[in-house]
């Protein structure tokens, strides 16, 4: 039940987050017109780039007990913001900012790791595949919410269609809020014992590594998630198809999470996170050769599987690395907050790279390179952790 109510949380937050691009395109067009495409895409940055940032807080105040606090405020903030975001007058690109890249961002912040980490409290054989079920929930929404947000703004208007999708983000946090459940450890008596050694873990040589790779991989791998649909269209690719593409992609990342931290559970985290970060480096330079409607659509099915399980096989590889079970949630958070400077300059220096003058070689390569950079930091620290616990499956 814990594993259900984590899904409908990502599919109600992640999976709204990763419906920006249909929002990026209104704003563009119609709601902030005035504004720059570059500046609009800051939003959208802003807005994923706060739940890894603010990682470090909530992971440290979910093993210090505060799951249900946690999960209660960000619901709360996000929900709200969500609905005021439905009030933001038309060229006020202030109160966009505020209420989507802001407060949606906040909310999930402090809700995503202790979601994420829940898992740890329930399984230990399974806890891989716990995992990726669980995260599968965000692929699933960024399916549902931009096709009806692209359906519902041009019929009913843009604060009806946010606010009817609100009330759907609404619905969901609250029944998974009350399905969760955790079991902490029985706390020793020395709290000095079971305090997390946040500056032990900085000289931990695998966790640095997988924080480098981490960083890195974060300028590659959400360049066809936000640029896709219109390289599609520059390339004479149908618009209809490019949109749906996105969906596509998107959809098939949770089989990808799914199935991966399924092998995860038998062959080893990194044995898998490895292959698939060079995999998804690959992929991103065969987009050099997406040129036809059949190529984006075996691109969108073929990236949307490897880089969906990448994502959840990094979440699920983070908590790995944890010594004790009371240090999980403050590992995976300093790590995401690290890495989420990544996702903060990836779009905007992917788009510098691309100028007005949609040079794509440069954007492609610029990604490709970071994410194989990616693999080999993770290469390093699937040696180091072998090393350490004798045995290859890791």
């Amino acid at each position: 039940m814990t594993i259900l109510g984590a899904w409908l949380v990502f599919f109600a937050t992640f999976g709204y987050l990763y419906s920006f691009g249909v929002f990026q395109d209104y704003y563009t067009r119609v709601l902030l017109s005035s504004h720059s495409p570059g500046k609009i895409a800051w939003i959208g940055s802003f807005q994923l780039m706060l739940p890894f940032f603010l990682g470090a807080v909530s992971g440290k105040l979910f093993d210090a007990g505060y799951f249900h606090a946690l999960e209660i405020s960000g619901g709360i903030i996000f929900t709200v913001s969500l609905f005021l975001s439905s009030l933001v007058k038309p060229q006020s690109y202030s109160q966009v900012f505020l209420s989507q890249g802001i407060g949606m961002g906040l909310g999930l912040g402090l809700s995503f790791v202790p979601t994420a980490s829940i898992a740890v409290h329930h399984f230990k054989r399974r806890r891989a595949l716990a995992t990726g079920i669980a995260l599968s929930g965000g692929a699933i929404g960024s399916v549902i919410f931009p096709i009806s947000a692209s359906h519902l703004i041009p019929s009913i208007g843009f604060a009806k269609a946010v606010r009817a999708s609100a009330g759907i983000v609404l619905g969901c946090l609250v029944i998974g809020n009350c399905l969760m459940r955790t079991a902490y450890p029985t706390k020793n008596t020395d709290e000095k014992a079971t305090k997390p050694d946040i500056v032990g873990f900085f000289s931990d040589p695998p966790y640095l590594w997988v924080n480098l790779g981490g960083l890195l991989a974060n300028f590659g791998v959400f360049f066809p998630m936000v640029y896709m649909q219109l390289y599609a269209v520059q390339h004479h690719i149908d618009p209809n198809l490019a949109f749906y593409s996105i969906a596509l992609l998107n959809g098939m990342g949770a089989f990808g999470r799914i199935s991966a931290n399924f092998l995860a559970d038998k062959y080893g985290t990194f044995n898998l996170i490895v292959p698939f970060t060079f995999i998804n480096a690959a992929l991103i330079f065969s987009i050099f050769g997406v040129t036809s409607k059949g190529a984006l659509i075996v691109f969108s099915i073929i990236f949307g599987l490897f880089s969906g399980a990448w994502l959840s096989l990094s979440v699920a590889g983070l908590a790995s690395l944890a010594r004790r079970p009371d240090e999980v949630g403050a590992r995976t958070g300093i790590a995401l907050a690290i890495s989420s400077f990544g996702a903060l300059g990836a779009a905007p220096s992917q788009g510098s790279l691309l100028t007005d003058a949609f040079l794509w070689h440069k954007a492609i390569l610029f990604s490709g390179i970071m994410l194989g950079a990616s693999g080999v930091c993770f290469m390093v620290t699937r040696t180091l952790i072998a090393r350490e616990r004798h045995t290859q499956k890791v």
